[in-house]
């Protein structure tokens, strides 16, 4: 009987989905699946689901899915094609991959859990953040060694809302990607295009996908000198940011949201957002008009680590109450 008056965490919001909130609830027992395989044991305590989060692009994301308690992406890796599955044992992290990435996938599963994370330095300065920090002590920050995955659809969530973005990305990968490898009843997943399907996309698909020619022109100059931007990897995220600002159509806004996620980076912070700097605003000084400097300004505490300190006020869903309007939809393929 006592179970059934145990506290239910609160349901995701929009806030915290942005915060890596992505529910991965027990994994079940049940049919093997099989392919190759790899059993990790972290060091320290592990949240799935807050992991992975950033991975996902909205719900029906073609590339990643939460089925029965484990997680599954499907991804272009250097070696080719790849899908992983990953769940949460008692025994450790058991993952499981296919396609011709798959070795590369398990070999870098512990850097992409946040295995080179080392979320201890993270001191909270402030009632509210140290409360998100005792809540959610399986936070580390992931590291996909992959930079094109994660600038793509990043760039699609320019200047629109996230429901546009996800969109898009939903269209363009199911149309021009390929179904991922793997066993018989998994989900339907599929790789986003390589760089030389992106640059064949007809002009008209981008429009009824609702991506303006902007957005689309900044990602085909980028697939153009992919190689490149992927050997970003090899540098700091600093640098990293250098190198794919030099694309035009990619700013500081682009190039942190894909350095969080490719390299890890805790101190990258990001500026140019529509909603980030009052969020933080209004949580650590209650002001709800905080602009980009008045946010660096409020994290500057923080240094080192303000890419995790506004993971964790994101986390507490706390936004400030909203005074105009939301940002307006449009689907410019419809025009």
């Amino acid at each position: 009987m006592a179970g059934r008056f145990q506290p239910r965490a609160p349901r995701p919001t929009r806030t915290t989905v942005r915060g890596g909130d992505a529910r991965v609830p027990g994994a079940r027992t049940g049919a093997a699946v099989t392919g190759r395989t790899r059993t990790w044991n972290p060091t320290g305590q592990l949240d799935l689901g807050l992991v992975v989060g950033p991975m996902r692009r909205g719900p029906m994301d073609p590339t990643f899915r939460v089925i029965n308690g484990a997680v599954w992406r499907a991804t272009r890796t250097p070696e080719g094609p790849a899908t992983l599955r990953i769940a949460a044992r008692s025994t450790g992290i058991e993952a499981q991959a296919w396609g011709a990435g798959a070795d590369w996938l398990l070999d870098g599963l512990p850097r992409l859990l946040g295995d080179t994370d080392d979320p201890t330095v993270f001191a909270p300065r402030h009632r509210l953040v140290a409360e998100s920090h005792r809540r959610r002590p399986g936070l580390r920050l992931l590291r996909t060694g992959l930079v094109m995955e994660s600038l793509i659809p990043s760039v699609l969530e320019q200047k629109v809302t996230t429901e546009e973005a996800y969109r898009a990305w939903r269209i363009l990968v199911r149309k021009y990607g390929e179904p991922a490898p793997g066993p018989d009843g998994m989900p339907d997943l599929h790789v986003m295009p390589e760089p030389h399907t992106w640059r064949m996309i007809p002009s008209w698909d981008w429009h009824r996908a609702g991506v303006d020619n902007k957005r689309a022109q900044t990602i085909l100059r980028a697939v153009r000198v992919a190689p490149r931007l992927e050997e970003a990897m090899a540098l700091d995220p600093e640098q990293a940011r250098k190198r794919l600002e030099l694309v035009p159509g990619i700013g500081p806004w682009t190039s942190a949201e894909t350095v969080q996620r490719s390299h890890g980076a805790p101190d990258e912070v990001t500026v140019g957002d529509l909603h980030l700097p009052g969020i933080v605003g209004y949580a650590l000084a209650g002001e709800r008009d905080a602009d980009d400097a008045r946010m660096l300004e409020l994290l500057e505490p923080y240094r080192g680590q303000r890419h995790r300190a506004a993971r964790y006020i994101l986390l507490t869903g706390r936004t400030p109450p909203r005074r105009t309007p939301k940002m307006p939809k449009t689907d410019i393929g419809k025009l």
